[in-house]
């Protein structure tokens, strides 16, 4: 149903962390296949690939270049970019299904981005206050994850490897009426 596609720069736990809740998504079949994109190429997530059953892809070059480069790998015809260190609660495999199965029954693109939940171990100070502000402001940010279709991603252009912001512009080009805030919480370390 789904590739996901998670950049990493070359740690570890932040990528076991996705990884793990993702394991329930595979086991019920909505996640086909995640492709772990490696701006580091240390061996490290090479290794965490080889462990867990994805696909390892070592690339150099920006975060947007390395999501680009993952898609372009990507196999379904469903995308979810998610940034190593995200982890989604439990009630986000239901909730794609529904979506993906919504918009596709619909005809209409549209995109789904995840809504953010501050780990509860986090430290937080004036800076969280501040995020939060712009986020309610500016609308969700990158690290939110985003859920789309194939076809409507490479309509928009995908993420441009070589544009500042990248993964902002691809937000900002979905617009509010094409994008969906999904009640499943992503929790970003």
């Amino acid at each position: 149903m789904l590739s996901v596609i998670i950049p990493t720069d070359g740690a570890e736990h932040p990528a076991v962390a996705t990884l793990a809740a993702l394991v329930p998504g595979a086991a019920a079949g909505v996640v086909r296949e995640v492709l772990l994109v490696d701006r580091a190429a240390n061996g490290v997530i090479e290794r965490v690939a080889d462990v867990a059953g994805c696909r390892y892809l070592a690339f150099q070059g920006s975060n947007a270049a390395a999501l680009a480069a993952g898609a372009r790998q990507a196999r379904s015809p469903w995308l979810m970019f998610l940034r190593a260190g995200a982890v989604l609660d439990s009630g986000w495999i239901e909730e794609t299904t529904q979506f993906v199965q919504g918009v596709s029954s619909s005809g209409r693109p549209r995109a789904g981005i995840f809504r953010y939940a501050r780990s509860p171990y986090a430290d937080t100070g004036w800076r969280d206050g501040l995020k939060f502000v712009a986020r309610m402001v500016t609308g969700p940010s990158a690290d939110q994850g985003l859920l789309i279709a194939r076809d409507h991603y490479d309509r928009l252009g995908g993420y441009a490897p070589d544009a500042r912001r990248s993964e902002a512009r691809l937000l900002r080009q979905l617009g509010r009426s094409s994008r969906t805030l999904l009640r499943s919480r992503i929790m970003v370390a």
